[in-house]
Protein backbone atom coordinates (compact mmCIF):
# COMPACT_ATOMS: atom_id res chain seq x y z
CA UNK A 1 0.00 0.00 0.00
CA UNK A 2 1.41 3.37 -1.02
CA UNK A 3 0.62 6.99 -0.31
CA UNK A 4 -1.91 8.57 -0.32
CA UNK A 5 -3.90 5.32 0.13
CA UNK A 6 -1.88 4.42 3.22
CA UNK A 7 -2.65 7.72 4.92
CA UNK A 8 -6.35 7.38 4.15
CA UNK A 9 -6.35 3.83 5.54
CA UNK A 10 -4.71 4.89 8.81
CA UNK A 11 -7.04 7.87 9.15
CA UNK A 12 -10.11 5.68 8.55
CA UNK A 13 -8.93 3.07 11.06
CA UNK A 14 -8.21 5.71 13.69
CA UNK A 15 -11.64 7.30 13.28
CA UNK A 16 -13.37 3.91 13.35
CA UNK A 17 -11.70 3.32 16.73
CA UNK A 18 -12.90 6.72 17.93
CA UNK A 19 -9.33 7.89 18.52
CA UNK A 20 -7.94 11.37 18.10
CA UNK A 21 -4.47 11.85 16.62
CA UNK A 22 -3.20 12.72 20.10
CA UNK A 23 -4.57 9.47 21.51
CA UNK A 24 -3.02 7.44 18.70
CA UNK A 25 0.33 9.12 19.39
CA UNK A 26 0.27 7.80 22.95
CA UNK A 27 -0.28 4.26 21.67
CA UNK A 28 2.53 4.13 19.09
CA UNK A 29 5.12 6.53 20.51
CA UNK A 30 5.17 8.96 17.57
CA UNK A 31 4.62 12.72 17.49
CA UNK A 32 1.40 14.36 16.36
CA UNK A 33 3.00 16.15 13.41
CA UNK A 34 4.26 12.84 12.02
CA UNK A 35 0.77 11.32 12.25
CA UNK A 36 -0.70 14.37 10.53
CA UNK A 37 1.74 14.16 7.64
CA UNK A 38 1.30 10.42 7.20
CA UNK A 39 -2.50 10.68 7.16
CA UNK A 40 -2.31 13.58 4.69
CA UNK A 41 -0.13 11.48 2.38
CA UNK A 42 2.70 14.01 2.53
CA UNK A 43 5.42 11.59 3.66
CA UNK A 44 6.13 7.92 3.17
CA UNK A 45 6.82 6.28 6.54
CA UNK A 46 9.22 3.40 7.06
CA UNK A 47 7.79 -0.12 7.32
CA UNK A 48 8.32 -0.36 11.09
CA UNK A 49 6.48 2.93 11.57
CA UNK A 50 3.53 1.55 9.59
CA UNK A 51 3.68 -1.64 11.66
CA UNK A 52 3.59 0.35 14.90
CA UNK A 53 0.57 2.33 13.72
CA UNK A 54 -1.37 -0.73 12.58
CA UNK A 55 -0.62 -2.57 15.82
CA UNK A 56 -1.80 0.43 17.81
CA UNK A 57 -5.01 0.34 15.78
CA UNK A 58 -5.42 -3.45 16.23
CA UNK A 59 -5.23 -3.96 12.48
CA UNK A 60 -3.88 -7.20 11.00
CA UNK A 61 -0.83 -5.99 9.12
CA UNK A 62 -0.35 -8.09 6.01
CA UNK A 63 3.07 -8.51 4.47
CA UNK A 64 1.92 -7.27 1.07
CA UNK A 65 0.73 -4.03 2.64
CA UNK A 66 4.23 -2.98 3.72
CA UNK A 67 5.39 0.35 2.43
CA UNK A 68 8.75 0.37 0.73
CA UNK A 69 11.36 2.38 2.58
CA UNK A 70 12.97 5.34 0.98
CA UNK A 71 16.62 4.63 0.09
CA UNK A 72 18.94 4.88 3.08
CA UNK A 73 21.33 6.80 0.86
CA UNK A 74 20.37 9.49 -1.67
CA UNK A 75 20.59 8.34 -5.30
CA UNK A 76 23.83 9.20 -7.07
CA UNK A 77 21.99 11.39 -9.58
CA UNK A 78 21.30 13.95 -6.84
CA UNK A 79 25.01 14.34 -6.10
CA UNK A 80 25.77 14.56 -9.82
CA UNK A 81 22.99 17.11 -10.29
CA UNK A 82 24.29 19.25 -7.45
CA UNK A 83 27.81 19.21 -8.96
CA UNK A 84 26.40 20.11 -12.38
CA UNK A 85 24.42 22.93 -10.79
CA UNK A 86 27.60 24.41 -9.35
CA UNK A 87 29.40 24.17 -12.69
CA UNK A 88 26.41 25.70 -14.50
CA UNK A 89 26.27 28.58 -12.03
CA UNK A 90 29.74 29.74 -13.11
CA UNK A 91 29.42 28.79 -16.78
CA UNK A 92 26.29 30.91 -17.07
CA UNK A 93 28.31 34.10 -16.44
CA UNK A 94 30.58 33.31 -19.40
CA UNK A 95 27.59 32.44 -21.57
CA UNK A 96 25.74 35.67 -20.77
CA UNK A 97 28.87 37.76 -21.39
CA UNK A 98 29.52 36.12 -24.77
CA UNK A 99 25.87 36.40 -25.76
CA UNK A 100 25.67 40.11 -24.88
CA UNK A 101 28.85 40.84 -26.87
CA UNK A 102 27.46 38.85 -29.79
CA UNK A 103 24.28 40.93 -29.77
CA UNK A 104 26.23 44.19 -29.58
CA UNK A 105 28.84 43.43 -32.24
CA UNK A 106 26.77 41.16 -34.46
CA UNK A 107 29.71 38.79 -34.96
CA UNK A 108 31.49 36.06 -33.03
CA UNK A 109 35.27 36.21 -32.84
CA UNK A 110 35.43 32.54 -31.89
CA UNK A 111 32.28 30.56 -32.83
CA UNK A 112 33.78 27.27 -31.63
CA UNK A 113 34.24 28.54 -28.08
CA UNK A 114 30.73 30.00 -28.13
CA UNK A 115 29.26 26.64 -29.18
CA UNK A 116 31.26 24.78 -26.53
CA UNK A 117 30.07 27.15 -23.82
CA UNK A 118 26.49 26.74 -25.04
CA UNK A 119 26.70 22.94 -25.11
CA UNK A 120 28.26 22.63 -21.65
CA UNK A 121 25.89 25.20 -20.17
CA UNK A 122 22.92 23.32 -21.60
CA UNK A 123 24.11 19.90 -20.42
CA UNK A 124 25.02 21.01 -16.90
CA UNK A 125 21.75 22.88 -16.41
CA UNK A 126 19.55 20.10 -17.77
CA UNK A 127 21.26 17.53 -15.54
CA UNK A 128 20.78 19.91 -12.61
CA UNK A 129 17.08 20.30 -13.38
CA UNK A 130 16.68 16.55 -13.88
CA UNK A 131 18.18 16.14 -10.42
CA UNK A 132 15.27 18.23 -9.17
CA UNK A 133 12.87 15.85 -10.93
CA UNK A 134 14.41 13.07 -8.83
CA UNK A 135 14.35 15.29 -5.72
CA UNK A 136 10.60 15.80 -6.12
CA UNK A 137 10.09 12.04 -5.80
CA UNK A 138 11.12 12.38 -2.15
CA UNK A 139 9.34 15.69 -1.56
CA UNK A 140 6.21 15.42 -3.76
CA UNK A 141 5.10 18.54 -5.61
CA UNK A 142 3.08 18.09 -8.81
CA UNK A 143 3.32 21.75 -9.85
CA UNK A 144 7.10 21.84 -9.50
CA UNK A 145 7.49 18.54 -11.34
CA UNK A 146 5.60 19.88 -14.37
CA UNK A 147 7.54 23.15 -14.22
CA UNK A 148 10.84 21.27 -14.24
CA UNK A 149 9.95 19.35 -17.39
CA UNK A 150 8.77 22.57 -19.00
CA UNK A 151 12.14 24.14 -18.20
CA UNK A 152 14.01 21.18 -19.71
CA UNK A 153 11.94 21.45 -22.88
CA UNK A 154 12.46 25.23 -23.07
CA UNK A 155 16.21 24.76 -22.77
CA UNK A 156 16.27 22.08 -25.44
CA UNK A 157 14.42 24.30 -27.92
CA UNK A 158 16.23 27.56 -27.19
CA UNK A 159 19.75 26.15 -27.05
CA UNK A 160 19.12 24.29 -30.31
CA UNK A 161 18.08 27.58 -31.91
CA UNK A 162 21.16 29.32 -30.49
CA UNK A 163 23.52 26.82 -32.08
CA UNK A 164 21.56 26.65 -35.32
CA UNK A 165 21.62 30.44 -35.66
CA UNK A 166 25.43 30.48 -35.60
CA UNK A 167 25.72 28.41 -38.76
CA UNK A 168 22.57 29.62 -40.51
CA UNK A 169 22.26 32.66 -42.75
CA UNK A 170 18.49 32.64 -42.37
CA UNK A 171 18.34 33.00 -38.59
CA UNK A 172 20.18 35.37 -36.28
CA UNK A 173 20.12 35.60 -32.51
CA UNK A 174 18.49 39.03 -32.55
CA UNK A 175 15.62 37.66 -34.67
CA UNK A 176 14.22 35.59 -31.79
CA UNK A 177 15.94 37.01 -28.73
CA UNK A 178 12.81 38.61 -27.29
CA UNK A 179 10.94 35.33 -27.78
CA UNK A 180 13.79 33.56 -25.99
CA UNK A 181 13.54 35.96 -23.05
CA UNK A 182 9.78 35.46 -22.88
CA UNK A 183 10.08 31.66 -22.93
CA UNK A 184 12.70 31.55 -20.21
CA UNK A 185 10.86 34.21 -18.21
CA UNK A 186 7.71 32.11 -18.18
CA UNK A 187 9.66 28.95 -17.38
CA UNK A 188 11.41 30.57 -14.41
CA UNK A 189 8.14 32.05 -13.15
CA UNK A 190 6.50 28.62 -13.43
CA UNK A 191 9.35 27.05 -11.44
CA UNK A 192 9.02 29.79 -8.84
CA UNK A 193 5.32 29.01 -8.53
CA UNK A 194 6.24 25.36 -8.04
CA UNK A 195 8.46 26.15 -5.07
CA UNK A 196 5.77 28.41 -3.65
CA UNK A 197 3.44 25.41 -3.64
CA UNK A 198 5.33 24.06 -0.63
CA UNK A 199 3.31 25.32 2.31
CA UNK A 200 6.07 24.88 4.86
CA UNK A 201 9.48 23.30 4.80
CA UNK A 202 12.77 24.32 6.35
CA UNK A 203 11.38 27.54 7.86
CA UNK A 204 9.60 28.55 4.63
CA UNK A 205 12.86 28.74 2.66
CA UNK A 206 11.21 27.16 -0.44
CA UNK A 207 8.71 30.01 -0.46
CA UNK A 208 11.53 32.55 -0.41
CA UNK A 209 13.27 30.68 -3.22
CA UNK A 210 9.99 30.45 -5.12
CA UNK A 211 9.37 34.17 -4.71
CA UNK A 212 12.80 34.93 -6.17
CA UNK A 213 12.12 32.64 -9.11
CA UNK A 214 8.74 34.23 -9.74
CA UNK A 215 10.13 37.78 -9.59
CA UNK A 216 13.09 36.99 -11.84
CA UNK A 217 10.80 35.23 -14.32
CA UNK A 218 8.45 38.21 -14.53
CA UNK A 219 11.34 40.66 -14.99
CA UNK A 220 12.97 38.52 -17.69
CA UNK A 221 9.64 38.00 -19.44
CA UNK A 222 9.06 41.76 -19.55
CA UNK A 223 12.21 42.24 -21.63
CA UNK A 224 12.93 45.67 -20.20
CA UNK A 225 13.80 44.28 -16.77
CA UNK A 226 16.24 41.59 -17.91
CA UNK A 227 19.36 43.04 -16.29
CA UNK A 228 17.49 43.75 -13.07
CA UNK A 229 16.07 40.23 -13.19
CA UNK A 230 19.56 38.73 -13.10
CA UNK A 231 19.85 39.69 -9.42
CA UNK A 232 16.89 37.66 -8.11
CA UNK A 233 17.72 34.95 -10.68
CA UNK A 234 21.20 34.53 -9.21
CA UNK A 235 19.75 34.31 -5.70
CA UNK A 236 17.10 31.88 -6.98
CA UNK A 237 19.74 29.53 -8.37
CA UNK A 238 21.83 29.74 -5.20
CA UNK A 239 18.68 28.95 -3.22
CA UNK A 240 18.04 25.91 -5.41
CA UNK A 241 21.56 24.63 -4.75
CA UNK A 242 21.12 25.12 -1.01
CA UNK A 243 17.75 23.35 -1.02
CA UNK A 244 19.09 20.44 -3.05
CA UNK A 245 21.99 19.74 -0.69
CA UNK A 246 19.64 20.09 2.28
CA UNK A 247 17.25 17.59 0.70
CA UNK A 248 20.11 15.17 0.04
CA UNK A 249 21.02 15.30 3.74
CA UNK A 250 17.42 14.72 4.81
CA UNK A 251 16.68 11.73 2.55
CA UNK A 252 16.61 8.50 4.46
CA UNK A 253 16.04 10.04 7.86
CA UNK A 254 13.14 8.71 9.89
CA UNK A 255 11.91 12.18 10.81
CA UNK A 256 10.97 13.73 7.51
CA UNK A 257 11.23 17.51 7.00
CA UNK A 258 8.30 19.72 7.83
CA UNK A 259 6.82 19.52 4.37
CA UNK A 260 3.34 20.06 3.03
CA UNK A 261 1.61 21.41 -0.02
CA UNK A 262 -1.00 24.05 -0.23
CA UNK A 263 -4.46 22.62 -0.89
Amino acid sequence: MRQPELGKKISALRKSKGLTQEELVEKCNLNVRTIQRIEAGEVTPRSYTVKALFEALDYQWMEEEKVQDLPKKPPVILYVAFAMGLIYFFLAFFEIDMEVNYLKEGILSNPQNYVLIKVFTFLTYVIFIYGWVEWVKFYPNAILKIALWVMILANLIMYSLDIFSIYSERLALEDYYLVKLSVFGLAYAFMGAGFLAYKSMWSHIPQVVGGLGLISGILIFSGIGVLLGLIPLTLFELGQLAMMIWGINEIGRENSPDLSLQP
